[in-house]
């Protein structure tokens, strides 16, 4: 039996990567999409929860359905579950490809991520995606083998109990894929400043990342500068378990 693999993202049911990522599943399964009906980035694991949340489907054939949702990419994940997944949970949630890199701290901040973690919360073995590339005509062909190799792998093997991927290409050929953990960085200088005609300020957000560790060559940004593909388990427990016994010493 083909397994069932959903599909949504954070830059569109419209967006290239979304359509690049049905095509690598196809082969592989039953595909249900699930996307937003606009651009949802910076999203991170935001839920609907002032106004209703839509769901259409906008095309169907054999072992491919497609949906448009009004809401964020987690609201993608939970109607699907709960509407078209009621009787058996997808085999596999893959999110992407965005575009746009989500390595380093960009991963709390994502709707791609966000979505592959709500998948992993409800125990489906969830991958998300991103191509080192933010123009909507982005080139994902050298991508595609990855892609479908490691989508595979996971369909094969599973993933460790609240444990998901987030796998970051770079732009050019890759030269094969590093294991890694999520590089030590952050987003400075986040805004810029401008004046509406009434002399009113605004702010438009842009921002520079700052990696605190360049040359450590066990983490995500390393791999990608040096065009490897990074796969990172990221895990949905942020407990700080080091710190737990520092705060018992507290005496709270």
């Amino acid at each position: 039996m083909r397994p069932t693999i959903l599909i949504t993202n954070d830059d569109g049911l419209t967006a290239k990567g979304i359509k690049e990522l049905k095509d690598c599943m196809l082969p592989l399964g039953d595909v249900v999409v699930v996307g937003p009906d606009g651009p949802r980035s910076g999203m991170s694991s935001a839920i609907t929860v002032t106004v209703p949340t839509r769901l259409h489907k906008v095309h169907e054939e054999e072992g491919l359905r497609i949906y448009r949702c009004s809401g964020t990419p987690v609201d993608c994940v939970k109607l699907a579950l709960n509407v078209l997944f009621k009787e058996k949970r997808p085999d596999l949630l893959v999110t992407g490809i965005n575009h746009g890199t989500n390595s380093s701290i960009s991963v709390v901040y994502s709707g791609t991520m966000g979505a592959a973690i709500e998948g992993c919360i409800n125990r489906i073995p969830s991958i998300g995606f991103s191509l080192c590339n933010h123009r909507a005509d982005a080139d994902f062909t050298h991508t595609i083998p990855y892609v479908t190799a490691i989508a595979q792998k996971v369909i094969e093997k599973g993933l460790p109990q609240g444990t998901c991927l987030n796998v970051n290409m770079p732009e050019n050929q890759p030269k094969g894929i590093k294991i890694c953990r999520q590089a030590n960085g952050l987003w400075t200088e986040e805004f810029v400043r401008h004046e509406d005609p009434n002399g009113h300020p605004y702010f438009w957000l842009t921002g520079n990342f700052t990696n605190h560790e360049p040359n450590a060559s066990d983490t995500d940004e390393w791999a990608l500068a040096n065009d490897y593909i990074a796969v990172v388990p990221t895990k949905i427990d942020m407990t700080a378990y080091d710190a737990i016994d520092e705060l018992k010493s507290w005496n709270l």
